[in-house]
């Protein structure tokens, strides 16, 4: 019975939109423009500890559409899931709430923000299948090159 209560543990409580906004601050105006919008994506991947063995992990994608200078439409959404997770090695725990957990969680956020950009009128903006964990080897490698870097030295007059 003891070994049992040891077993890892990683089950998915609930997959939830946590925030979504959506701005066309140039419409109408904007709308008009024959020109083809030029389309930035960003996403980040964000852990809490919600509780002890609860974690919600948050996929946050911002879809950033101009024509020259001006803002066509941005749409920001965050997609959460709350994960229980136990009896895990500290040294994996990192792995999965930055693979495991956003794999899960990207698809949800990627139907939520083509549905937001048609719902706007647009044409969706389909995001990319993403490669989490080699976005997590990029952020292992970044923060190993950032911690070797000599901290300045700040002085005040």
């Amino acid at each position: 019975m003891a070994d049992q209560q040891q077993d890892p543990v990683f089950q998915i409580q609930r997959v939830y939109l946590k925030e979504a906004s959506l701005e066309q601050p140039n419409s109408p105006a904007i709308l008009l423009e024959q020109e083809q919008p030029a389309v930035d994506i960003q996403l980040a991947v964000e852990a809490l500890q919600a509780a002890d063995g609860v974690y919600e992990i948050c996929v946050t994608a911002t879809v950033t559409t101009k024509v020259k200078d001006k803002t066509v439409f941005l749409v920001e959404a965050k997609q959460a899931g709350i994960f229980e997770i136990r009896h895990v090695p500290q040294e994996q725990m990192n792995a999965i709430m930055g693979i495991a957990c956003p794999q899960i969680v990207y698809p949800y956020l990627r139907g939520n923000v083509a549905d937001i950009i048609t719902r706007a009128g647009f044409p969706p903006v389909h995001l990319a299948e993403i490669n989490f964990q080699a976005m997590y080897e990029q952020q292992q490698v970044q923060l190993q090159q950032d911690a070797a870097q000599p901290s300045p030295i700040i002085t005040t007059a």
